[in-house]
């Protein structure tokens, strides 16, 4: 089991309290308030002869159009019409194809089935998250858009809500952030470099989408009290998370398993047969693969720092010319660290929404940041993770 013990790590920015992975049982009652550093220099070196399993080639297979056939005796699921009618209208018929992609993208995010960024666009992640959806609810896994289907995302109502945005908002955004970890390391925190970037992840979105809903204003010249529109998701509240070594273990869930599938990259939550939910993944890279096997999640953290070490990230071998980076949903480990009982790897944040399931990692398991966020409130120390 786990229970945080301190460790006082030099660094650029002064002396900063690490936690690590023991196997003691960990308190329950409270977080604890001490920073997190997470260390992926901290990974195990291959023995020589053990060469590690390489990170499967990705399935980017998936259905290439939304809509399935009809079944004998049933009507076609309403063609998309390809040409956009704009982000206000909600209910036209025949709906646009944007629309309906919008709403399928909602419909899923909603129940914990991502799709990746909401784009309202047809694509991998999006077809993977139906098929998961599908299998939850006893469904025929096509990843398609049947008729009942249809009839379901239908209700999504509104696609769009409003968000109007704030000072404190503006105060999590700084331009101004330098994009060399020696600069890095002598803020004080990693926010975001845009007020589109900030409301992107706020409501699960790709920024560009954001701006493609709001064309008529600059978003990312907006004062508060402005409003904008935003998909109706449940919005990601960077504000609730705070700088916390070990979050209190929730003993009901240690039955429930966390399912990583690196060639499909998806990660999974189970509960007995039963699936939960599903989120969209980057798993390892050639040169540091995620590590396949059966582990056990030893500790969970928000808002951790990150050890930048240069020759551990590009070849593997750990060095004394690192960074500490600060936390922030620019850091790049993002919002959140799930430690598994595999030194120095975990289940992540990320500061680049844009690249899950595409660019690599280094050995870990990378989630966009809403995605972390609802993950950590699903898992507790203790908790089995696959990884095949």
């Amino acid at each position: 089991m786990f229970c945080p013990k301190v460790l006082f790590v030099a660094g650029v920015l002064g002396i900063v309290p690490v936690l690590y992975a023991q196997d003691v049982e960990p308190q329950a009652d409270s977080a604890s308030p001490t920073p997190f550093i997470a260390d992926p220099t901290q990974a195990e070196k291959p023995v020589l002869r053990a060469k590690p399993v390489a990170t499967a080639t990705p399935d980017l297979s998936f259905p290439k159009t939304p809509m399935a056939p009809a079944k004998p005796g049933e009507s076609s699921p309403q063609e998309p019409v390809q040409e956009s009618q704009g982000s206000g209208v909600a209910r036209a018929m025949p709906a646009s194809a944007q629309e309906i992609l919008t709403r399928l993208q909602i419909f899923l995010d909603q129940r914990s089935f991502g799709p990746g960024k909401i784009d309202g666009r047809w694509g991998e992640f999006t077809a993977k998250a139906l098929l998961r959806y599908q299998i939850a609810n006893g469904q025929e896994p096509t990843g398609q858009i049947d008729t009942d289907m249809q009839k379901k995302i239908e209700a999504i109502f509104p696609i769009y809500t409003t968000y109007t945005v704030t000072a404190d908002d503006l105060a999590r955004v700084d331009s101004s952030l330098p994009y060399k970890p020696a600069e890095q390391a002598k803020k004080k925190a990693m926010p975001y470099r845009s007020l589109s970037e900030f409301i992107g992840e706020r409501f699960h979105s790709d920024p560009a989408f954001i701006m493609k809903l709001n064309k008529e204003v600059k978003v990312d010249s907006l004062k508060p009290g402005a409003v904008v529109r935003v998909p109706n998701v449940p919005p990601f509240r960077l504000e609730d998370f705070k700088e916390l070594g070990s979050l209190p273990v929730k003993k009901e869930l240690r039955q429930r398993v966390v399912k990583i599938d690196t060639r499909y990259r998806m990660l999974d939550i189970y509960e007995g047969d039963k699936l939960l939910s599903s989120y969209p993944i980057t798993p390892g890279s050639t040169k540091l693969p995620a590590p396949i096997g059966t582990w056990r999640i030893v500790g969970i953290a928000t808002m951790p720092w990150f050890r930048w070490d240069e020759a551990m990230l590009n070849h593997g071998e750990r060095s004394e010319n690192y960074y500490n980076l600060p936390p922030g949903p620019r850091n790049p480990v993002g919002i959140a660290w799930i430690g598994l009982n595999k030194i120095g790897i975990g289940i992540h944040g990320t500061n680049s929404p844009d690249t899950i399931g595409r660019a690599g990692s280094h050995g870990c398991i990378r989630l966009a940041n809403w995605d972390a966020a609802r993950v950590i409130d699903q898992v507790t120390d203790g908790m089995t993770v696959k990884i095949y």
